[in-house]
């Protein structure tokens, strides 16, 4: 049963192109690179006509300037509030007073019957930066140079990534600048962050997993 459940895990693996999550930088299978931005939303239909055209036309003209392509991902998932409610039991286990232990106990009910009734969305805006280092002359890719002692293979990895993402950084900070200038703020994720968006992306009905609280 064990080696049936490590083949099918190898057998998913393969089917996922990421090789490592690296300082918050995916690196593919291909020895690509990828950086995801989480951005801020716009609700235009807060804002007039002439300035939902505007900002329509700021955006426009930030996509035309842009010399590399990248990939605007919506995300939408049912809110997890098991957060907020372990939250409010925790101060009400703190609180002295019987009243307001009663009052919270209501409140968390109230939360838990309306959330079983309505399915609250949560809508997330990703941003995903490309760059793929050219083979020029000798370079190659990560660890795969021949020939090479396992110390100068490590090294030589080091610094292609670093010269990589050098080079991606400078594209991640044309992006959120740009989107700065239409009134969108928008932040890297972390290799946590990353990691925990990767689950829910391959795992969608896994509502179980263990949620930090602090």
């Amino acid at each position: 049963m064990a080696s049936k459940t490590a083949e099918n895990v190898k057998a998913t693996q393969e089917f996922v192109p990421i090789k490592e999550i690296r300082d918050g930088v995916v690196v593919l299978k291909d020895d690509g690179l990828r950086v995801i931005l989480i951005a801020s939303s716009l609700n235009l239909a807060l804002k007039s006509e002439d300035e939902q055209k505007a900002v329509i036309s700021q955006f426009q003209n930030f996509l035309n300037s842009l010399d590399f392509s990248t990939q605007i991902f919506l995300q939408s998932r049912r809110l997890d509030i098991r957060p907020y409610l372990a939250l409010l039991e925790e101060r009400m286990k703190a609180q002295m007073e019987d009243l307001m232990k009663i009052q919270i106990r209501e409140y968390i009910q109230f939360i838990k019957n309306f959330t079983d009734r309505t399915s609250i969305m949560k809508k997330s805006f990703f941003i995903v930066v490309p760059y793929t280092q050219p083979v020029l002359g000798n370079k190659k890719s990560f660890s795969v140079l021949p020939g090479k002692k396992e110390a100068e293979k490590k090294q030589n990895d080091i610094e292609l990534f670093e010269e990589a993402r050098s080079q991606l950084e400078q594209r991640v900070g044309i992006v959120i600048s740009g989107l700065s200038g239409i009134g969108v703020r928008a932040i890297q994720l972390g290799t946590e962050e990353v990691v925990e968006l990767f689950y829910k992306i391959f795992n969608p009905g896994d509502t179980e997993r263990p949620i930090k609280t602090t």
